[in-house]
């Protein structure tokens, strides 16, 4: 099979696919063939194409899951007027929790409040796994077991993320107009602070057990709009595993 052959094939995959597609996704389409080509031709054809639309209205975007063809953001002003539908907007609290999940991942539901100083919603909860954005990958060995909460390869895919090393830094969003800038700084504080209790853990071997608190926090009206789940991809990895009890 020659070169643009291969790559027609890679772009017209991506095309049509409502998923990001995978290099192993890819190269399955070839099973059959008997000049099957190898895992790097597949990743040079996307190389090519990546190439051939730069400055165009439409570019190839490598996610967690792999790689798709969507608008350039350049555009996305414009072309969102094509669209009828609004799209689905969510309550301040529901950021705030994704964003402590996300960034300190991961973390018990306790926790979370801790940062936040409120109660989390079981609507939030419930509404962030409906969207598949976040999974629970084990629960905290300390009395009570409860569960740890992390995020999942459609949190990446959806917010155009590769890999978790690719979200911005906290100072760069304290401006977000929809959460509350003193969560950023609790959640410095606690980052810190983690950081600074596995060094003391590292340099004396002595064990760290995070503390679960917020049961008396006050209450608050957290109410979202729910929305479908739009993937069923298997899901990623985590940042921080002490004192995890692993399902499975």
């Amino acid at each position: 099979m020659d070169k643009e052959q291969l790559q027609n094939i890679a772009e017209a995959a991506l095309m049509v696919s409502e998923r990001p597609v995978s290099l192993n996704r890819l190269l399955a389409l070839f099973e059959k063939e008997l000049d099957r080509p190898e895992k790097a031709d597949v990743r040079a054809a996307i190389d090519q194409i990546t190439e051939d639309y730069t400055g165009r209205g439409i570019e190839v975007k490598e996610v967690a899951s792999g790689f798709r063809i969507q608008v350039n953001g350049d555009y996305s002003e414009w072309i969102n007027l094509l669209f009828e539908d609004r799209p689905p907007r969510y309550s301040r609290a529901l950021l705030e929790t994704l964003a402590i999940i996300a960034y300190r991942q991961p973390v018990t539901r306790a926790e979370i409040e801790e940062i936040r100083g409120v109660s989390v919603s079981s609507n939030i909860i419930r509404t962030l796994q409906e969207r598949s954005w976040i999974r629970v990958v084990g629960q905290r060995d300390i009395p009570g077991r409860p569960e740890l909460l992390a995020t999942s390869k459609e949190f990446l895919d959806y917010f155009n993320l590769k890999k978790l090393s690719e979200l911005p830094a906290l100072a760069e969003i304290k401006d977000f107009d929809q959460i509350n800038p003193d969560l950023f700084d609790e959640l410095e504080k606690k980052i810190q602070e983690e950081a600074a209790a596995k060094t003391g853990e590292q340099q004396t071997g002595s064990g760290v057990q995070l503390a679960v608190t917020g049961a008396d926090s006050p209450t608050e009206d957290d109410e979202v709009e729910t929305v479908e789940s739009d993937a069923d991809a298997e899901e990623d990895i985590v940042s921080d595993k002490d004192n995890v009890v692993p399902f499975g």
